[in-house]
């Protein structure tokens, strides 16, 4: 079984559930290390034979990869030439696939892809096209002598590449176990998760950890008084059906002033309708 590397709880309104995290992806891509050409040991960071212990000429530094335990061979540019592979500066489109089929797993890292001088009108119909299709391009692409799998899809009038997993790279969870659950348990699940839902405002989450953290440390460096450890543990939810009463009865209250709101503005509304069929009359 897999080491778990987080243990923590997920939490909405009164609603604990305790889980362990796993690792659901893996990188495939072979990592290279420095060699001592005379021997063939690996180098460390700081230019030392690890084996010898003795410093390395940069002219016998080499780069090599581990094909068996402690077996190191060089890997040389003209290896690389050798590849049936070209390294060309191409975004090579293989498909266009909606952006649905697509689960968020298989995602790296993003980057912005803008036009140069003279390809405004091309880059713009390709923008203009996948929008009005809703489909992304999955392409291969070369990035620093590493090939990978890619998404190219519009975002707000300009295109974003996504480098990808590969199918291989993304791990299958384990089965966990699956207790029956009541209908009226899940009714409400659904209820409160209904009144928690909100429009994506990236713009409204902020990482406080980092923000808190810096702010110790500014703190800590002008030598003045730290706050207490934090000793607070979150509490165990034993009857689940009734937490999710609570929630639920908690986020309605929440919410009732917006569809108040809601409400008074359609009358606000009607009664414009009604008083410009006055006038038209």
């Amino acid at each position: 079984m897999a080491r778990a590397i987080w243990s923590g709880v997920i939490s909405f309104g009164l609603v604990s559930v305790p889980v362990r995290m796993y690792t659901a992806t893996e990188s495939k891509e072979l990592k290279f290390h420095f060699l001592d050409r005379r021997d063939m040991a690996p180098i460390g960071y700081d230019k030392v034979n690890k084996e010898t212990g003795k410093s390395v000429d940069p002219d016998n530094i080499v780069r090599g990869f581990e094909v068996d335990k402690g077996r190191y061979v060089e890997l040389t540019e003209e290896d690389i030439d050798r590849l049936d592979i070209e390294l060309t500066h191409a975004i090579d489109i293989c498909d266009f696939v909606s952006i649905d089929e697509i689960d968020p797993i298989y995602f790296r890292k993003a980057y912005y892809l803008l036009p140069q001088d003279g390809a405004e009108k091309p880059y713009r119909l390709l923008v203009k096209a996948l929008e009005e299709t809703g489909r992304v391009a999955i392409a291969k692409v070369v990035i620093r002598n590493k090939q990978h799998l890619a998404a190219v899809r519009p975002v707000e009038d300009a295109l974003v590449l996504e480098t990808m997993y590969y199918a291989d790279e993304v791990r299958q969870p384990e089965q966990a176990p699956r207790p029956q659950v009541r209908e009226p348990e899940v009714e409400m699940a659904k209820t409160l998760i209904e009144n928690l839902a909100a429009k994506w405002d990236p713009a409204k989450y902020h990482d406080r950890y980092r923000g808190e953290l810096l702010d110790l440390l500014k703190k800590k460096a002008k030598g003045q008084k730290l706050p207490e450890p934090s000793t607070e543990e979150g509490g165990e939810v034993v009857d689940l059906m009734e937490a999710l009463r609570q929630s639920v009865a908690a986020t309605k209250k929440r919410r009732a002033p917006a569809k108040r709101k809601t409400s008074g503005a359609k009358k606000k509304t009607g009664a414009r309708r009604k008083t410009a069929s006055r006038k038209a009359s």
